[in-house]
């Protein structure tokens, strides 16, 4: 398993509590958690919220980002996922996470101070070096788009 050097500031008593760890020798991401100061948040159906994840962290390696994913429980139990589908933190951005749920059920949920909401998973990124031209090659596909290779 490959590693990276991740500093990691903690910014609420939630994570007095409790441990940032890998929830498995081979989990792909960290839980982030509710760092509300109520006992809980409701989301009404079709309505999002930004919760504090209570971390700000400093990646040591410049060509690596954190990315927020939905947790696939709260997704598929409770359909509740992450607003932006994929939250990006860059490798400078200094600030606390925040994780904005969408609830895409028909049903009012409940978020639980210190629940696990969210996944943080590191990622290497690239940074593209814009080619300006009037023209792309061709391909067999060209600029067909959705469903355009069938559907098997």
């Amino acid at each position: 398993m490959n590693t990276i050097q991740v500093k990691m500031k903690f910014m609420h008593p939630v994570w007095e509590e409790n441990e940032l760890a890998y929830a498995t020798d081979h989990s792909a991401g960290l839980d982030l958690r509710a760092c509300i100061d109520d006992e809980f948040v409701e989301i009404g159906p079709g309505e999002k919220y930004p919760f504090p994840a209570g971390v700000a962290i400093e990646v040591l390696e410049p060509s690596i980002a954190g990315y927020i994913f939905s947790r696939s429980g709260l997704g598929t139990k409770d359909g509740l996922t992450v607003s932006q589908g994929v939250g990006v933190i860059d490798p400078d951005y200094r600030g606390e996470i925040k994780v904005s749920l969408l609830n895409t059920s028909d049903k009012v949920r409940r978020i639980k101070r210190g629940q696990r909401i969210a996944q943080l998973v590191f990622m290497p990124i690239f940074q593209a070096d814009i080619l300006k031209v009037e023209e792309l090659g061709d391909t067999d596909r060209g600029a067909g788009g959705f469903g355009s290779t069938g559907k098997h």
